[in-house]
C-alpha cells in the first residue's frame, strides 16, 4: 500500500507521530529503544501503515515529559482512535485483531504465572517487576483489542455479552508493540535456558507473528538499560514507583528521510481535507504543522509548491508570525539555512506588529544562533513600519545588545531614519 493510497485519519496520525518523534532524541529514552530494535516497524508507524499499540504512544509521550492527561496527549489519543477505526475496517483486520487479542490474554495468563514463581523466588525482585509490568500492560491491551473488535460488531443484541471496556492508561507505559515496534526485550531467562532458541514471552513479545517470534533466539532477551532523561522519569512498578520529574528535551537534528515523509503525509492530507471542504480541518493542520521541528517546515514548502498549494504555505507563514519569540527565531533560522531567505524576510516582516518585548526576545534569539542577517532584516523590518519612539523602547529592553544592530538596521532603510532613531535614543537616554 502506498502513501498516496491510505485514509486521511492514518495519515493525519501519521504526521502527528512524526511530529511527536522530531521532539525526541533518536538514541535516548523508548523512543531510542525502538528505533535500535525496529527501526522499520517504527517507519510503518510513522508512513501510516500500521497503528500502534496506545501505550507505545505513551512511551514517547513520557519521553517527552507531557503528562497524560494534558492537551498534546488527548489529542493524540483522538487521533490514534479515528486511525485505529480506519485501520480496522479493512479486509481481514478483525481476524488479525482477535488472533491478537487471544495473544494477549496467553500472555495475560503467562504473566501471572510467572509473578506467582517470582514472588516466591530470593533476588527476583527486578524480574517480578517486569512480570507485574507485563501483566497490568496485557490487560489493558486485551481490553484496547477488546473494544475495537466491539466496535466492528456493531449494535449489541440484548442478551449479548458486553464488550470489553476501554482500556485506562498505563501508568508505566513499556516499549511492547505491534507486529512492528517488536522491540523491547523481555527479562532475562535462566542460564540453563540461555542458548535456546524459543519464543520470547512477556507482553511486549506477544504482538509478534507466531513464525517470526519462534526466530527470536532466548539469548536476546535481556533487561535493557532502563531509559533516563530527554523526558519524564520512568514510572511504575518497574521502575521502583519513581515519581515523573519532567526534562526538557534537545532539540534532534533533521532526519531529511522523515521530514520528506512528514511533508508528503501533510500535503496528501491536505489535498484531501480541501478536496472534501473541510477547511477548518485543514487549517489545523498546517497549524499543527508548526509544532514539528522547524528544520521540516522548508521540506514542507517545497512539497508544498510543487503541488499547487503555494496558498496554504502562505497562510502557514502568517500563522508562524504569532509563534512564541524563540519559536519564531528558529522557523526563521532554519529557512534562511535552507536557502529560502525571501521565506524568512516574509515571516519577519509579518512578526513586527508584535509588542516590543516579544520583539527583543526573538532578536536575542537570532543573535544567540549566529543569524545576524536575519536579525537584521527584523530590526529593518520593524524600522520601516514602526516609530522611532517604539524602537527606543526596543533598545531599552537590552542597551548592549540592541542599540547597535537597531543603528546598522536603520542604516540601511534610510539617512532620515538613522537620524529619526539617533534622535529618539537620546531623548530615551539610551544612545
Amino acid at each position: 500500500m502506498t502513501v498516496h493510497q491510505l485514509p486521511v485519519e492514518l495519515v493525519v496520525f501519521a504526521g502527528w507521530l512524526s511530529e511527536l518523534a522530531g521532539r525526541l532524541e533518536p538514541g535516548g529514552g523508548w523512543y531510542g529503544v525502538f528505533a535500535a530494535r525496529d527501526p522499520e516497524g517504527l517507519r510503518a508507524c510513522f508512513d501510516g501503515t500500521e497503528v500502534p499499540p496506545w501505550d507505545v504512544v505513551e512511551s514517547l509521550l513520557q519521553d517527552l515529559g507531557e503528562p497524560a492527561d494534558g492537551p498534546r496527549a488527548a489529542r493524540g489519543r483522538a487521533l490514534h482512535r479515528a486511525a485505529a477505526a480506519v485501520h480496522d475496517r479493512a479486509p481481514g483486520a478483525a481476524e488479525v485483531l482477535a488472533e491478537r487479542r487471544r495473544l494477549m490474554e496467553r500472555e495475560a495468563a503467562y504473566a501471572e504465572t510467572r509473578i506467582r514463581t517470582l514472588a516466591e523466588t530470593p533476588g527476583a525482585a527486578a524480574e517480578l517487576a517486569w512480570a507485574r509490568d507485563d501483566l497490568q500492560r496485557a490487560r489493558a491491551r486485551v481490553a484496547e483489542l477488546g473494544a475495537r473488535l466491539a466496535g466492528l460488531q456493531g449494535p449489541r443484541r440484548p442478551d449479548a455479552p458486553a464488550p470489553v471496556a476501554a482500556p485506562a492508561p498505563v501508568a508505566a507505559p513499556a516499549p511492547a508493540a505491534a507486529p512492528v515496534l517488536a522491540v523491547a526485550p523481555a527479562p532475562a531467562a535462566a542460564p540453563a535456558r540461555a542458548a535456546a532458541r524459543r519464543r520470547p514471552r512477556g507482553a511486549r513479545y506477544a504482538w509478534l507473528d507466531t513464525e517470526a517470534a519462534d526466530a527470536v533466539p532466548e539469548e536476546a532477551q535481556v533487561v535493557p538499560e532502563l531509559p533516563v532523561g530527554g523526558g519524564a522519569a520512568p514510572r511504575g512498578a518497574r521502575f521502583g514507583g519513581a515519581p515523573a520529574a519532567p526534562a526538557p528535551a534537545p532539540l534532534p537534528a533533521v532526519d531529511p528521510g522523515q521530514a520528506a515523509r512528514a511533508a508528503g503525509n501533510a500535503v496528501y492530507a491536505l489535498r484531501r481535507l480541501r478536496a472534501q471542504g473541510r477547511g477548518g480541518e485543514a487549517h489545523g493542520l498546517l497549524c499543527e504543522a508548526l509544532a514539528g521541528p522547524p528544520g521540516w517546515l522548508p521540506v514542507l514548502a517545497a512539497e508544498l509548491h510543487r503541488a499547487g498549494l503555494a496558498a496554504d504555505w502562505a497562510t502557514l507563514l502568517w500563522e508562524a508570525a504569532s509563534l512564541p519569540p524563540a519559536r519564531l527565531a528558529a522557523v526563521a533560522g532554519a529557512l534562511a539555512d535552507a536557502g529560502r531567505p525571501h521565506d524568512c524576510e516574509q515571516l519577519l516582516r509579518q512578526g513586527v506588529a508584535r509588542p516590543v518585548e516579544e520583539l527583543a526576545g526573538a532578536c536575542a534569539a537570532l543573535l544567540a544562533e549566529g543569524h545576524q542577517a536575519e536579525a537584521g532584516a527584523l530590526l529593518a523590518a520593524f524600522l520601516r513600519v514602526r516609530t522611532p519612539e517604539d524602537a527606543a523602547r526596543l533598545a531599552a529592553l537590552d542597551p548592549a545588545g540592541l542599540t547597535a544592530p537597531l543603528l546598522a538596521a536603520a542604516r540601511t532603510v534610510s539617512p532620515a531614519r538613522e537620524r529619526d532613531l539617533l534622535h529618539a535614543l537620546r531623548v530615551a537616554g539610551t544612545a
